[in-house]
């Protein structure tokens, strides 16, 4: 995990082959919404809402991106791991 000055993230790659789509922006959004702060996704430059469907696809994510999610308070641990497993898993889509 890495840390920022008052923030805790995490990178993770997107390994489903249709990328962050809006099936998967649907899930990250939803998970997002649960956190008790702003949860942001960054990738490369760019930054977004991890709560907004309209703010992720702005990131326009291939399978094969980076993503950091990162959160500002250690009480939502839970959401920034249920971020990356999503992803990890590949948003539950069959490859």
């Amino acid at each position: 995990m890495l840390k920022h000055v008052n923030k805790l993230s995490k990178q993770v790659c997107i390994v489903n082959t249709l990328g962050l789509h809006a099936h998967a922006a649907a899930q990250i959004a939803g998970i997002a919404q649960k956190a008790r702060f702003t949860v942001h996704i960054i990738k490369n430059d760019l930054k977004a809402d991890a709560s907004s469907i309209f703010d992720i696809l702005t990131l326009n994510g291939p399978q094969g991106a980076i993503l950091t999610f990162e959160i500002e308070k250690p009480s939502d641990l839970n959401i920034l791991d249920a971020l990356v497993t999503l992803v990890e898993n590949g948003f539950g889509e069959k490859n």
